[in-house]
């Protein structure tokens, strides 16, 4: 189990939507919270209102897409709330425009923010952790990225959504030794405003900030047609995972059918193809030098 009680947390993406719902929650079951977000007075809105209800926050500006921002930020919340335990890395931004319409800096910001946020997020407080002895790591990845073939013109984002589940389950067996877990958060449906705000967050790297509502077109749309639970409704569903210090955290349990449908069938039937190669063509002779390949 993860205790969260009397624990410090940090939540990057803390100013708004599935962030704002975990620092909240995390709070109310006793633990302080360093509230990050790449908008300061959002981030400072969170805290103020967790502080308002006796619990206790700071907030801190952060843009996880630069290392120099997450090292700060990590400063800042270690002097406030003293060694960070519990680490949500949410912060991330989405585009559901095709791929050959994106830009360079497009392209480059859904992957920064969505991937790189994550991991450079994690690299800076994973020291810390290691030298206490335990931790957990929880990052927000995606439906998208668990499922990547589910959700049409969302390329870049599922495959950032699909590296932080890569990143967090092999990142679990490196950690394993130093009791700190992880857990990927795959949201099926959460109302977080992103449709709305999502260009307000854009770096300056990338362009800087933009307006208007992200554009799901009628591909995309079809699929998105689901139930949207509210962040507070959620973060408890996912602390529970996070206690239990389970691989991931789930929200959609009806959305099983889809992983069978669209992942579990696809890869079963791959390995069926294999196995009918091997029926037809004999199995292929191993090499005598194992991974090493020597010239003819």
């Amino acid at each position: 189990m993860t205790d969260i009680s009397g624990k410090a947390a940090v939540v990057t993406g803390g100013g708004s939507g599935i962030g704002m719902g975990l620092a909240r929650e995390l709070a109310r079951q006793g633990a302080s919270v360093a509230v990050a977000d790449i908008m300061l007075e959002k981030a400072q809105k969170v805290a103020a209102a967790i502080q308002a209800a006796g619990g206790k926050a700071v907030a801190i500006q952060c843009d996880v897409c630069e290392r120099d921002s997450i090292r700060r930020m990590k400063e800042e919340a270690e002097a406030a709330l003293g060694p960070i335990q519990l680490v949500f890395a949410n912060a991330g931004a989405t585009s559901f425009d095709p791929l050959t319409e994106m830009s360079d800096d497009d392209v480059d910001w859904i992957l920064q923010v969505n991937l790189h946020g994550v991991m450079n997020t994690t690299r800076a407080f994973l020291p810390g952790m290691i030298a206490a002895g335990g931790g957990h790591i929880c990052a927000t990845a995606s439906m998208a990225g668990l499922l990547p073939g589910w959700i049409p013109v969302h390329v870049p984002y599922s495959a950032a959504k699909a590296g932080i589940i890569g990143l967090m389950m092999n990142l679990a067996l490196e950690l394993k030794e130093h009791g700190i877990h992880t857990t990927s958060y795959c949201p099926g449906g959460v109302a977080t405003g992103m449709k709305a705000n999502n260009a307000l967050y854009r770096p300056t790297k990338f362009g800087g900030p933009g307006e208007g509502e992200v554009h799901v077109g009628e591909e995309s749309g079809k699929v998105t047609s689901l139930a949207f639970y509210t962040p507070e409704a959620i973060a408890p569903m996912v602390l529970d995972a996070v206690k239990n210090n389970l691989a991931f955290a789930f929200d959609h349990p009806e959305q099983r059918v889809h992983f069978r449908e669209t992942y579990s069938a696809v890869v079963e039937a791959c390995y069926d193809a294999a196995e009918e190669w091997e029926r037809t063509h004999g199995v292929p002779e191993a090499n005598p030098h194992g991974a090493k390949l020597l010239d003819a």
